[in-house]
């Protein structure tokens, strides 16, 4: 592929709902720009960017992908991104690296959750976008619906570019609102003009109007002109499009078909005319060095650096790190450094990947997105430069992943195999995270949903030939005491030879501190229990408080005091007296009131309105203590804070979603610890008397 310079370059992210046609408009955007030969489709599984197995398979976006298109002399760098929320961290990675979006809509499905959160992210990163509605074909897609809906939703700003044309059903042509015209298409793909059919004229008026009173909003001068009931001319109209497209002050909406590759020309030619290059962009970073802001803003002539938006590890071609330029030339065997790991690498060969294929170019201009392989020590959200002009830009903040599953392996031996397959996965998508519970004795994975945790299993089994069993996850409670209790144990055994023998007298009770375990104190006086055995009797304790008596789980909260007890000077040993001492602990512990404590998570859940009752009262049935509502910015939500059990938040996004059509997130982070309600304990330590069994055995 040959070298774009900066003014050449758009780099467009693709965002919508699952479905909408994101992954088949790239495909007649190819095939119109005479990259392919002929679109792939969805269903058959041969298209550029859904080219991994499990996306074939389970047809639907997993990655987002790279696929740039020529048009014209511009190179359109398409990130293609994932439409279900699972796979929001693909999305964050992908607008990261973008100067503009483009939001495609159904015109079949319609204005959907995806398509609202699509909008959202565009306001986050403040990213100019257009909107495309696809399914034009199809005879009950409503164009004027959407764009009716959009304007509801969103203002103004608002401005249809394009109207439909259908005869007998069939999509045919389309009206130019701009320049007041019908166009249809002829056989080759090319359009000839047409009249405006009359039952468009009356939409035409509205949304010439609305285009009209968006382009005068844009300046005093062009608000003075409208209101004195002047029309503005179509080099006017363009002028102003260009400059306020690009401010996200006005969003074009066009409309097309996949299946016919009919509205994506007119869309090609107006993202270069209308959507910015990044040179009409700003970013900056700080000099490491300096301490000072370092302006970059996509100048090739600035000491080079780059921003490394996404990692993709692949067992059988290795490791690519997908990078944006942010300033200079990046040009082969160049040496990078990267101030996060303090290292140097050489960069070897630079590629464009197109889908699944890299492609060699001598050179990548500022601005431009490309990949660089096999770089060791580069992570995702890593900034590199010169040694010499060391910037860091900002991390890109990637969506916490709160949905977990207990996992294990299927096969005895692929432990080894599973923990460095979930390194690499990990490190590929910063929106899963493995994490070895020691203190439960489990292994768990962390997810953004159920099906984003699904689709991690078959990666494992696809991509690294090793199989996982997911579980419920066990919860983390604790036990502790609230009462006083005051016993003593003797351990004696006689097998012939010397015996064993250690006796201790102690009490326990609450230590006030449930950040600990266990204090150990002693009050022996007279030498009724020699020094040199007080290491044992607490060895005793410590071994204890790892799975308590009431259920087996830790234990945290008590104080152990040793006051009295007896020895034998030939019987008595280390071994003994942690025996006694532990045998007392379970003795002490169970005459002193003992309680299961549940972590207690605050939880903060984000939902449209409508939804705030059904929430609340879901979380009613969860034994969830709302704590607050509080609206947010900009209208139509509010956060709901509440206080949950742990143990009730298992399935809680399939739930919250089911319940709001899709629309809830949520966060939590732990609170304290609680005791649990008697009936809950009573279940708990009845499900858990087995594992109490067992440590008594041992």
């Amino acid at each position: 592929m040959k070298v774009f310079t900066t003014e050449k370059i758009r780099n467009v992210v693709l965002l919508g709902h699952s479905g909408a046609g994101k992954t088949s408009l790239i495909e007649s955007m190819a095939f119109l720009s005479g990259q392919i030969p002929k679109a792939g489709t969805v269903e058959a599984g041969n298209t550029i960017s859904d080219y991994d197995k499990l996306e074939q398979k389970n047809k639907f976006s997993i990655y987002t992908s790279l696929v740039p298109i020529i048009w014209d002399d511009t190179k359109i760098n398409f990130l293609d991104t994932p439409g279900y929320f699972d796979f929001i961290g693909e999305v964050e990675e992908a607008v990261s690296a973008a100067d503009s979006a483009i939001i495609v809509i159904s015109g079949k499905s319609g204005i959907e959750v995806g398509t609202k959160r699509a909008w959202d992210l565009c306001d986050k990163y403040n990213l100019p976008r257009m909107v495309f509605v696809t399914d034009m074909d199809i005879d009950d897609a409503s164009y004027r619906e959407i764009v009716e809906e959009l304007q509801a939703l969103y203002g103004k700003k608002i401005a249809p570019f394009h109207l439909p044309i259908r005869e007998n059903g069939e999509f045919v042509g389309y009206v130019n609102v701009i320049q007041q015209i019908g166009k249809r298409w002829k056989a080759d793909g090319t359009v000839e003009h047409c009249d405006v059919p009359d039952y468009n004229k009356e939409y035409l008026d509205n949304y010439r109007e609305a285009l009209m009173e968006s382009v005068a909003e844009t300046s005093e001068e062009f608000m003075d002109r409208y209101f004195g009931g002047e029309e503005f001319s179509e080099a006017e109209i363009r002028q102003a499009l260009r400059a306020n497209v690009g401010t996200g002050d006005i969003v074009p909406v066009m409309m097309g078909s996949n299946l016919l590759n009919r509205g994506q020309y007119t869309m090609l030619t107006d993202v270069v005319k209308y959507l910015p290059s990044p040179e009409d962009k700003k970013i900056s970073g700080i000099n490491a060095n300096t301490n000072e802001v370092y302006e970059a803003d996509y100048d090739f002539s600035k000491p080079k650096s780059a921003y490394c938006f996404k990692t993709i590890v692949d067992p059988f071609v290795g490791k690519y790190s997908l990078i944006k330029v942010n300033s200079g030339v990046l040009k082969t065997d160049d040496l990078l450094y990267n101030k996060h790991k303090d290292a140097e690498e050489k960069i070897g060969k630079l590629y464009v990947l197109c889908g699944s294929k890299a492609e060699e170019v001598s050179e990548l201009h500022a601005g431009d997105i490309g990949a660089l392989s096999k770089l060791t020590k580069v992570s995702t959200t890593d900034s590199l430069s010169t040694k010499a002009n060391p910037i860091l830009y900002i991390r890109t903040p990637i969506s916490v992943p709160y949905t977990y599953k207990r996992y294990k392996a299927k096969n005895k031996g692929d432990e080894d195999k599973i923990a460095q397959a979930l390194a690499k996965l990990c490190a590929e998508d910063l929106t899963i995270k493995a994490v070895n519970d020691g203190e439960n004795n489990q292994s768990l994975i962390y997810g953004i949903g159920d099906r984003h945790i699904d689709m991690l299993v078959q990666k494992l089994n696809e991509k690294y030939k090793v199989d996982i069993e997911l579980s419920q996850p066990k919860v983390a409670f604790k036990e502790t005491i609230l009462g006083k209790s005051d016993v003593e144990n003797k351990y004696k055994k006689q097998n012939g030879g010397h015996g064993q023998y250690g006796h201790v007298k102690m009490t326990f009770e609450p230590s006030g501190d449930m950040e600990k375990p266990y204090e150990f104190t002693e009050s022996v006086v007279g030498g009724a229990v020699p020094k040199n055995y007080f290491p044992a009797v607490e060895k005793g304790i410590q071994e204890a408080v790892l799975a308590g008596p009431l259920a087996a789980y830790p234990v945290v909260g008590v104080h152990a005091n040793l006051y009295d007890g007896s020895y034998h000077p030939v019987d008595s040993s280390e071994m003994a007296f942690k025996s006694a001492a532990r045998a007392a602990f379970k003795d002490g512990f169970m005459k002193a009131k003992p309680v299961l404590l549940e972590p207690i998570e605050t939880l903060k859940v984000l939902v449209p309105d409508d939804y705030t009752g059904d929430v609340m009262g879901d979380l009613n049935k969860r034994r969830g203590r709302v704590l607050g509502m509080n609206p947010v910015e900009g209208g139509g939500k509010t956060e709901i804070v509440a206080e949950v059990p742990m143990a009730e938040l298992y399935g809680y996004d399939t739930n919250l979603r089911s319940m709001t059509g899709g629309y809830g997130m949520f966060s939590y982070e732990l609170a304290r610890y609680e005791q649990v309600p008697s009936d809950v304990q009573a279940k708990e330590v009845e499900r858990r008397a087995s594992k109490v069994s067992k440590e008594d055995e041992e």
